[in-house]
């Protein structure tokens, strides 16, 4: 006996595309983000900026990699304050979100601030805003999926 399945397209294709949760407080960021991701580098995206989603997402595999604003201004966690750093810091010390790939994003670019950033949070890499070069932005992104490098 043969059994024919047929899946559509958008299936196999949600079934293989990576994802990319912006962490973003600036609305402008988000979506500037969001379409070169969507457009050259053809992944999926969630945008937000509350923790306990941003957590949530972590924990049920929603997202193969976070890209973090280092500057969140908006966001709180159990009555604090937290920001990109704090944020990473918690995926990174959690067993259950340690392995998946952060990157920060940030306007903070003097120098020291790429090691100090990093080195502070356990992130797996840093990108500095304004994004000019979107290949280079995909291409920084793309290196840190699992499964692409």
């Amino acid at each position: 006996m043969f059994i024919r399945v047929v899946i559509p397209i958008t299936s196999v294709n949600e079934i293989l595309m990576k994802t990319v949760l912006i962490v973003e407080d600036d609305l402008i960021n988000a979506r500037v983000f969001s379409k070169i991701l969507t457009k050259r580098g053809g992944l999926g995206v969630k945008h937000t900026e509350n923790v306990e989603e941003v957590i949530k997402i972590a924990q049920s595999k929603e997202a193969d990699l976070i890209l973090m604003d280092v500057s969140l201004s908006r966001s709180v966690y159990q009555g604090q304050s937290v920001d990109g750093i704090k944020i990473t810091q918690m995926l990174k010390s959690d067993p259950q979100t340690a392995h998946l790939p952060v990157i920060l994003v940030t306007a903070h670019a003097m120098e020291g601030d790429r090691e100090n950033f990093l080195k502070l949070s356990g992130a797996d890499g840093y990108i500095s805003k304004p994004v000019v070069d979107h290949q280079q932005f995909v291409d920084q992104i793309m290196a840190h999926l699992p499964g692409d490098n």
